[in-house]
């Protein structure tokens, strides 16, 4: 049997994969959790094969507990399975461990396969979220400028950005600016929904 842990902050979205997956002969979900920040301590606790995990979730995103998960259970797959294609999160996904990443429009038998694949060891990817992937290349942002727009994206001014971030007001401006021009838009806001929509945050 594949064991597989489901992590997705819809629960009507998490019970019906995990009742497509029971479906299966060869296919038992043994933990489904609605936040990032309980995947590893489920994993840690029913052993999976396989962890299932969405990208937008409360707490941790889906992609940091991908890489929280490799580390406190190595022996866990990883497939990444979202609402949102975006070349950036395919990326991070990669990145963080992930051997699957399926998008949630794909078919049931699909999802299934990538399941059997990734628990055998191979990669399996969205081929035209790879080739978009591809097209775009790597996020222009560094890790500080990803992480200002990433607090700029609830808002507040420089000042309150600087000091949840334990930086000063000019090097918050400075990487403002910098992540403004590396995505081309004009305000911070506009680079904020630029980055989102190319799942480089």
């Amino acid at each position: 049997m594949i064991r597989v842990l489901l992590a997705d902050d819809q629960a009507l979205v998490r019970g019906a994969l995990a009742a497509m997956l029971g479906l299966e002969s060869d296919i038992e979900v043994v933990s489904q959790v609605g936040s990032g920040d309980e995947v590893v301590e489920a994993a840690l606790r029913v052993r999976p094969d396989v962890a299932l995990l969405d990208v937008q979730m409360p707490g941790k995103d889906g992609l940091t507990a991908a890489a929280d998960l490799r580390v406190a259970l190595p022996g866990c797959r990883v497939i990444v399975c979202t609402t949102f294609g975006r070349p950036g999160y395919l990326a991070r996904a990669m990145a963080a461990g992930a051997l699957g990443f399926v998008v949630k429009d794909a078919p049931p038998e699909q999802l299934v396969d990538a399941v059997r694949r990734v628990h055998a060891g191979l990669r399996v990817v969205d081929p035209v979220l790879a080739a978009e992937s591809l097209a775009s290349g790597a996020s222009p942002l560094t890790d500080r400028e990803r992480e200002v727009l990433l607090r700029a994206r609830d808002g507040g001014t420089v000042s309150d950005l600087a000091r949840a971030l334990h930086l000063s007001d000019g090097t918050v401006r400075n990487h403002l600016s910098s992540a403004i021009g590396k995505t081309g838009s004009r305000t911070r806001a506009e680079a904020v929904r630029l980055a989102e929509e190319h799942g480089w945050l």
